[in-house]
């Protein structure tokens, strides 16, 4: 069943957000919640590039460990690491160690310091408060032309591993589209 379902509690949820009691907290605190700070995009950026060719549920899970190797996500901070930050990031378990996912979320670091007006207003001049709503998770695209613009801009900017996919799951996960399917209780909630 792809439509929304309602969990024990009675709440009527996207499907994936009842698949396991994490997704049950990301979906419902999280997911779709507006997020406007530099900052925080640039954190939700860093592990969209993570979770690429992995379960979302892995990067949940050690969304703690990423946040105290990456000093909190502060891209001023990022932006310093040197060669031996990138061996002690290889070194820690508790994030995903891939050489080139890591060169990326540091490099990333300095495009967000870098990009006029800051990443947070750049990512939602794409923003799609309009998108329909949809009653099926099939339905749902991989990524839509404003992804593909958004990731084009980044790209431009100097950001990478930001194709239009990974563009399109940072602007679900941080509100410029609304994905919570009809019926969701948090469809529209923001």
């Amino acid at each position: 069943m792809s439509t929304a379902i309602r969990g024990e509690d009675g709440l009527a949820r996207c499907p994936w957000g009842l698949s396991a009691p994490d997704y049950i907290a990301y979906h419902d605190e999280e997911w779709g919640r507006p997020v406007r700070d530099d900052q925080g995009l640039y954190e939700r950026l860093c592990l969209e590039a993570f979770q690429s060719g992995l379960s979302w549920l892995t990067i949940l899970r050690k969304r703690e460990g990423f946040r105290a190797a990456f000093r909190g996500f502060d891209p001023e901070k990022v932006a310093a690491f040197g060669p031996d930050d990138v061996e002690r990031l290889m070194a820690d378990a508790s994030i995903v160690r891939n050489r080139a996912k890591i060169d990326a979320a540091i490099g990333n670091a300095r495009a967000a310091l870098d990009i006029p007006g800051g990443l947070a207003a750049t990512a939602w001049r794409f923003a799609d408060p309009d998108a329909p709503a949809h009653a099926d998770m099939a339905d749902v695209p991989a990524y839509t032309d404003g992804s593909k613009a958004l990731a084009k801009e980044l790209k431009r900017h100097g950001f990478r591993f930001v194709g239009p996919t990974t563009a399109y799951a940072l602007m679900q996960a941080c509100g410029l589209v609304d994905d919570h399917l009809a019926g969701c209780h948090r469809r529209g909630a923001y």
